[in-house]
């Protein structure tokens, strides 16, 4: 498989690219490997760069920076539980596919969950360059949107790459929004937690 194959695709014509990635069918691993662990740094550099070097302000203060050592332990921190949550997405879409009736779901059916939690996260994968400028607004703004293309991508692939009627496809993808807001709300958790230990930030200026 092509290093980031289907990546462009998948944000510019996904209704043949979905088609295409059915047909292209590779080995889970393949795919997550080939995708995520590059596109998960985009905004874990990203943040990284707006954390040290262009800070944030409140109320129009001098700008707050984290420190390297700070930002460097949150950023690995973050990869990390990026890393993760892709894969448990993936596992938990592969397991729910007996549930609605996929046809080969009681032999496998890792290939289709891994490349649908891959090919969906992506736009939120992508949005993380807007954290180059960390002002509250604007990522809030960019990752809406992300969010809510990368939901739209869910809800046309699964019908597509499960090969499932548009019906059943529907209530599938519900149930993986369900588990990935669930999945979102554990790494919020587990980020507070981090937070609040040795891996703190270190703030600098302001």
């Amino acid at each position: 498989m092509a290093f980031l194959d289907h990546t462009l695709g998948i944000m510019t014509h996904p209704d043949s690219e979905w088609l295409r990635i059915r047909r292209d069918k590779h080995d889970a691993h393949r795919v997550y490997f080939s995708h995520v662990p590059f596109l998960a740094l985009i905004p874990v550099a990203s943040a990284f760069i707006g954390m040290t070097q262009v800070g944030w302000s409140v109320a129009g203060s001098e700008p707050v920076y984290l420190t390297l050592a700070s930002a460097l332990a949150l950023s690995i921190a973050t990869y990390i539980g990026m890393l993760v949550g892709v894969c448990l997405l993936g596992e938990f879409i592969t397991w729910m596919a007996k549930t609605y009736g996929v046809t080969g779901a009681d032999k496998s059916r890792h290939y289709e969950g891994f490349a649908l939690a891959v090919y969906v996260t992506t736009p939120l994968f992508l949005a993380g360059v807007s954290h180059l400028y960390p002002m509250l607004w604007l990522n809030v703004a960019v990752f809406m949107a992300a969010g809510c293309y990368a939901v739209y991508l869910l809800y046309q692939g699964i019908p597509i790459l499960m090969d499932i009627p548009k019906e059943r496809g529907f209530l599938y993808a519900s149930a993986v929004v369900m588990v990935g807001l669930v999945l979102i709300v554990a790494t919020a958790a587990a980020s507070v937690i981090v937070w609040s230990s040795a891996l703190g930030p270190v703030f600098s200026g302001g």
